[in-house]
This record gives C-alpha cells, structure tokens and sequence, in this order.
C-alpha cells in the first residue's frame, strides 16, 4: 500500500489507487527525483535495492535534473562505476527517437 502523505509526489494518481507492484516503475522514478529523504526510505522498505537499480538502469525517465541524477546514479544506488547516457534521464535534453 502506498503512503497518503507520497501524494505530492505520486501527483499522476491517487495513492489508494496504485499498486505497488503494478505501478512500481512510475513510483520508482517518482519518489527517487521528487520524493524527501522519509519517502526515499520508504521506496528502500518496499522495493529491495536490485529492482530500483533494475527500474533507474534499464527503464530511465526524463525526469532527473543533472545534480539530482549523480546523487542517485553514484551514491545512492551505488552505481559509480557504470555510465549511463546522462541525456536519457534529464528533462532538459531533447528525446531522441528511434
């Protein structure tokens, strides 16, 4: 069950109606580009740290600022050692299709 007070981060949907396991990739980005340190901690409670990494890693979203991207990418998750295509991840970058 996803916490009321992540509404201001989950704005898409009302929280009663997303699914943890349905839902997990937009709760994921979510909570991980917009959400505090309390809802970060919640985000580790509820998905084990393989599959947020699994989520960042192979499904990215516009949706990181730079700053914001390094901070998760190399301390939070750990993942230092691998590049990832920076432009996949920041909402200011034009998307590339195809």
């Amino acid at each position: 069950m996803v916490p009321k007070r992540l509404q201001a981060v989950l704005w898409s949907a009302g929280t009663g109606k997303l699914d943890v396991v349905k839902d997990k990739h937009y709760i994921i980005h979510q909570v991980l580009a917009y959400g505090s340190w309390e809802d970060t901690k919640w985000l580790f409670k509820t998905y084990d740290q393989e599959t947020i990494k699994n989520e960042f890693v192979d499904y990215p979203e516009k949706d990181y600022r730079p700053a914001t991207f390094n901070f998760i990418k190399n301390h939070l998750l750990g993942l230092e050692y691998l590049q990832l295509n920076q432009s996949r991840y920041d909402p200011t970058t034009p998307r590339v299709i195809g």
